[in-house]
């Protein structure tokens, strides 16, 4: 859960970054939003988060 959060809260700041640069549109926001809301409810979603934790525990692993 914990690093669901921090992603959830890096791509927010990624997202946010795009837009102020006018890199990315709000057609495209909103595209991407839909996708994902759409993909939390497939039998891929496991997966996905599966993913994510196994790169979270990979990158909590580095010492800086």
């Amino acid at each position: 859960m914990l690093v669901s959060i921090s992603a959830v809260l890096l791509l927010g700041l990624l997202i946010w970054f795009l837009l102020r640069i006018r890199y990315l549109r709000w057609a495209d926001l909103l595209l991407c939003g839909a996708f994902g809301f759409l993909l939390a409810r497939t039998m891929a979603a496991p997966l996905v988060a599966a993913v994510l934790d196994g790169l979270g525990g990979f990158l909590g692993a580095f010492r800086f």
